[in-house]
């Protein structure tokens, strides 16, 4: 559905060339919903502005949906639904009058797009507020008619920058099974931005991190999971004078790093930290030395984007805000 190759975009200032993309490539298969992640400035949403045909690369080339990304713009852009992240519904015009002028860009009939439209808002629970004006609904109920407007046209391609950004909890997990429906029952293919690292792994078939202008890591959440060293251990000392002691026998568990002691807490990452865990507190035990609390932490993807990156992905979220 997307395969690209060497995808690059060049800006140029008073300073000179800033290579804000420096060689993507990235393959899409039909029916997969794929998230893309990358902290601020990494090239994330220059990628996606590319690939939805907002900027024409500098170089490289790709083909979206069946058509060339170069010489068929036009083509991909009738074969793509796009939904931004900073929504696209004008707050005093109607839900409904908004789903049909948007369809009316892609030449359906007004017969045809009201039809469709009012199926779309029945799957998107958006029943009876086919009249009410956009500044009346939730944000929620926005962000599920910013995804009927970008499925009015009927797209095999749907992209999604940060879909749930600024929704609350129960809003966002409610648009997760929307999401999921759209791969589940309509086919379509979904590749999507977001900040939120639960979301991509409770969402994402597959995932793809860029950082400095290239892809740096891609592959299931699970199997992205198993690329960090091991699952994490963590034991509180009762009393901290007993942390070296701790660390010491933490240590003999062959991990690739040695233990970190901070006061009373030992951190230490190894392979299957479930089968080493009881030989490790059978073994403090022997020797004496209490415990006040341990845990046992599996990778998440939050641990991948620091492993890769160097920083949280929320970090440089924040910090991009701030700026």
């Amino acid at each position: 559905m997307i395969h690209a190759r060497g995808l690059a975009r060049t800006y140029r200032n008073r300073r000179g060339a800033v290579e804000a993309v420096r060689g993507v490539d990235l393959d899409v298969a039909e029916g997969e919903i794929v998230g893309f992640l990358g902290p601020n400035g990494a090239g994330k949403t220059t990628t996606l502005r590319m690939l939805t045909t907002l900027l024409t690369p500098t170089r490289g080339e790709a083909t979206v949906a069946g058509a060339d990304l170069l010489r068929q713009p036009s083509e991909v852009r009738r074969r793509i639904g796009y939904v931004a992240q900073s929504g696209s519904t004008g707050g005093e015009a109607r839900a409904g009058e908004e789903v049909i002028d948007h369809a009316l860009l892609y030449g359906e009939t007004k017969a045809a797009a009201r039809a469709r439209g009012q199926e779309l808002f029945g799957q998107l629970e958006l029943d009876g507020l086919w009249d009410r004006k956009c500044s009346t609904l939730s944000g929620g109920q926005r962000r599920r008619l910013d995804i009927v407007m970008g499925l009015i046209h009927t797209p095999p391609l749907v992209f999604l920058d940060e879909p749930t950004t600024g929704l609350d909890p129960q809003a966002r997990v409610n648009l997760w099974g929307h999401i999921r429906a759209l791969r589940d029952e309509r086919g379509s293919t979904v590749f999507l931005t977001t900040h939120y690292l639960e979301e991509a792994d409770a969402l994402c078939d597959r995932i793809l991190i860029i950082d400095n202008g290239t892809i740096v890591a891609a592959g299931t959440p699970e199997e992205l999971k198993r690329q960090v060293s091991g699952d994490a251990i963590i034991l509180t000392a009762t009393n901290p004078a007993d942390a070296p002691g701790i660390a010491a026998a933490a240590a003999a568990l062959g991990g690739d790093t040695p233990p970190h002691v901070d006061g009373a807490n030992i951190s230490v990452r190894v392979p299957h930290g479930g089968t080493a865990l009881p030989g490790l507190l059978r073994a403090l035990d022997a020797k004496g030395l209490a415990l006040a609390a341990v845990e046992l932490r599996r990778p998440s993807l939050d641990d991948v984007f620091l492993t890769v990156t160097g920083r949280s992905l929320r970090d440089g979220e924040q910090k991009g805000a701030a700026a």
